[in-house]
């Protein structure tokens, strides 16, 4: 089954950087798709990037030009580059995948296009 472990969160100044990673296992390079989410207090859940099996990358307009994402299939590892950090980042941030399908330009930004969730890991920008 597959299972994915978040690191990396943490507290910075605004303007600073962040690099999160989401360890993953048990999942074949066949097809997939997988984001980064974050949620806020009283907030929903919401998609900040994704990348899929062909390296088709879509971000929201919060993270365009400030977030990278990226996937290290040898190490088995999703990374979340984050520059320019505000304080509205703010967030948990949940690695999420789903192993049957690449991401869909509509849905890739919605929980329910997705399976499998790591436990999260705290941003916190001041």
């Amino acid at each position: 089954d597959v299972q994915l472990v978040e690191s990396g969160g943490g507290s910075v100044q605004a303007g600073r950087s962040l690099r999160l990673s989401c360890a993953a296992s048990g999942y074949t390079d066949s097809r997939y798709c997988m984001g980064w989410f974050r949620q806020a207090p009283g907030k929903e859940r919401e998609g900040v990037a994704a990348i899929d099996s062909e390296g088709t990358t879509r971000y929201a307009d919060s993270a365009e030009g400030r977030f990278t994402i990226s996937k290290d299939n040898a190490k088995e590892t999703l990374a979340l580059q984050m520059n320019n950090l505000k304080p509205e980042d703010t967030a948990m941030y949940y690695c999420a995948a789903n192993m049957a399908y690449r991401c869909q330009s509509v849905t890739w930004r919605f929980w329910y296009a997705y399976n499998r969730w790591g436990q999260g890991t705290q941003v916190t920008v001041s």
